[in-house]
């Protein structure tokens, strides 16, 4: 049964309150519903929910790069995802994404929104967490994917994406320079993200949820 009305919130909700509640409930809940109603519950959560929701997905199987940009999309074609973050202000925000016409396992990506204008289109690389040289870092218990900011892109972008900045100049060095954040699944098509500056975690938490 499809889920499309109001009441898919308030489910959720009831899911997250409920500390007995599987993740795999909550990731049947938003696999049921249609991506309108799915995007809608997901964006109204708020800070303490989305933290909880980040917390319960470290039982979720582990994100995948096939899960942010699918293996059927072609090569250097937008996939976006629509997000929304816990900071005070300027919440809403798109990371689109593409699979570089390589054979690397990567995606490239840049965060779209009124603050691009401002601070710089914010490019990173995403790999999985297991892909990371420093064996020092437990990256994968914090999520199965990074989206690592002190990464640019080194071939080719989709057409009509901004130009490439790097993100240690101009005002997005204040907001992208040393970040990464790691994502974890929720469900077929939403991830829960948390911010790292260095190995310092934020405290800051965002939902993705990809266009079907």
């Amino acid at each position: 049964m499809i889920i499309r009305d109001d009441t898919l919130r308030d489910l959720l909700r009831d899911l997250l309150r409920d500390p007995a509640a599987p993740m795999v409930a909550i990731a049947d809940l938003l696999d049921n519903a249609d991506a309108e109603h799915r995007r809608a519950a997901l964006h109204a959560l708020n800070r303490r929910q989305q933290r909880a929701l980040y917390e319960r997905a470290a039982t979720s199987p582990l994100l995948t790069l096939t899960d942010l940009v699918p293996a059927t999309t072609p090569p250097l074609t937008t996939v976006i995802h629509h997000g929304k973050n816990s900071l005070p202000l300027f919440r809403d925000f798109q990371k689109h994404m593409c699979r570089p016409d390589d054979t690397s396992a990567r995606v490239y990506g840049y965060n779209e929104g009124i603050t691009r204008p401002f601070i710089g289109p914010g490019y990173f690389v995403a790999y999985q967490t297991g892909a990371a040289t420093d064996g020092t870092r437990d990256w994968a218990a914090r999520g199965g994917v990074v989206v690592d900011y002190c990464q640019l892109p080194q071939t080719a972008v989709t057409p009509r994406w901004p130009p490439l900045v790097a993100n240690d100049v101009g005002l997005q060095r204040f907001v992208f320079r040393g970040m990464r954040d790691f994502l974890r699944r929720v469900s077929t098509h939403a991830s829960i993200g948390a911010a790292w500056q260095g190995e310092v975690e934020f405290n800051s938490w965002f939902i993705l949820c990809r266009d079907p």
